[in-house]
């Protein structure tokens, strides 16, 4: 936990993850309107914030153009709005245009520091970065119920106690800075390591040590230390080396594997400037992938060449590589099971497609590209040469 944050109830958290796993597996199919009502205003309850006092206001209007929005929900502190809720439907979740959505109704309201996208089960939280040009909204928390239970520090960035007195800012800024600092030193491992080595080597030379291995080992370590330090915002997994990370159901749960193999990404063919989706998965919905060649049910914003697929979860990467034939709907692919055994008795909305592979091209990347800062909290696009060359998931957006 960041130094000064005020700790919440445990006990109340852990009440409010049940109770919304109850919902959710009672009603995967739940509209926004279900969704605002049971999930979502007991979450902003839950962070101290009181609907029934003028801090909450209900679909505030905001002035886009000629044309007025409506925020879901406007947080007060004092006579200005802090935060905006944006929601949507549990059935429907999160995608890129939802965040964009948020980000455009931050930029019109100057006092509006923070905003949260959440379909009650999946949540991101957005800041302006004021010594950015024009304060650029970031992401500085992506997480999950699941995840909730694990890291409920998470939440101290929320509440309405921190927005308040400030304390939520002095935290963002922290977590900004840490990412600043773990990009710097990966980028610039090697000079920092012989700079360690070069201070110390005179000192302890006729010790005998290799003094350049261990500065590297301890420029490493630091990073892992400034990883631990910013860990309870990003939800990454604490524990366990990557090798033990990631563990997925064995291919005998799994009807048939249609994998094709492993690939090096220096290896995918394609146009640099190709188009590629990055869609996230936990571990239960690589059946899907591997049974069928494709991946569903999902909404499309615009046509891409490839597929990506970042596995959350303990996993924490980008692991798998398809190349898209077609985008069709539902009914229309050729799926190993009914769709139903894949969505848990949810209603497949009208929008929502299968993304067929071109057969023999999913694979399992040989060098999956590791989660650092920024991971998709839902679809997100980049292009194959970023896919190529990234060295951790902030690379590729």
């Amino acid at each position: 936990m960041f130094e000064g944050t005020i700790p919440m109830d445990e006990h109340e958290i852990d009440e409010y993850v049940e109770q919304s796993r109850q919902l959710i597996e009672s009603s995967p199919g739940m509209d926004e309107q279900n969704t605002k009502a049971k999930l979502i205003q007991p979450f902003l309850d839950l962070l101290g914030w009181d609907f029934y006092s003028t801090e909450v206001e209900l679909e505030y209007m905001v002035q886009m153009g000629s044309r007025n929005k409506h925020v879901d929900y406007a947080l007060f502190a004092g006579d200005s709005p802090a935060v905006f809720v944006e929601a949507k439907s549990l059935r429907d979740g999160l995608d890129n245009d939802d965040l964009g959505q948020l980000r455009s109704y931050m930029r019109q309201k100057l006092d509006v520091d923070w905003g949260i996208l959440t379909d009650g089960r999946s949540f991101e939280v957005l800041t302006k970065q004021h010594d950015r040009e024009n304060g650029e909204e970031i992401s500085v928390a992506q997480f999950d119920l699941e995840r909730l239970a694990e890291t409920p520090e998470v939440l101290e960035l929320l509440t309405k106690e921190s927005i308040r007195t400030g304390r939520a800012d002095e935290i963002a800024e922290d977590i900004d800075r840490t990412n600043r600092a773990i990009r710097k030193l990966r980028e610039a491992e090697g000079t920092v390591a012989a700079s360690v080595a070069e201070a110390i080597e005179d000192e302890i030379s006729a010790v005998g040590l290799d003094v350049q291995e261990h500065a590297r080992e301890f420029v490493q370590d630091l990073v892992d230390v400034l990883r631990e330090h910013r860990q309870f915002v990003t939800g990454e997994a604490s524990s366990g080396t990557a090798k033990d990370r990631g563990r997925e159901r064995t291919d005998s749960e799994v009807a048939v594997n249609r994998v094709a193999g492993t690939i090096d990404r220096q290896n995918i063919e394609g146009e640099p400037d190709a188009q590629v989706a990055v869609f996230p998965t936990r571990e239960s919905g690589l059946p899907f992938l591997k049974e069928n060649e494709a991946w569903g049910f999902v909404k499309i914003g615009r046509e891409f060449d490839y597929v990506a697929m970042y596995v959350t979860g303990d996993a924490r990467e980008v692991r798998y590589v398809a190349e898209v034939r077609d985008v069709v709907e539902p009914n229309e692919a050729d799926l190993e099971r009914e769709p139903e055994a894949y969505v848990d008795r949810a209603e497949i909305a009208d929008q929502k497609k299968v993304v067929d592979f071109e057969p023999g091209s999913l694979h399992e990347l040989e060098n999956p590209i590791p989660f650092e800062s920024k991971y998709p909290q839902s679809l997100r696009y980049t292009t194959l040469a970023a896919l190529r060359e990234a060295a951790d998931t902030d690379d590729l957006f």
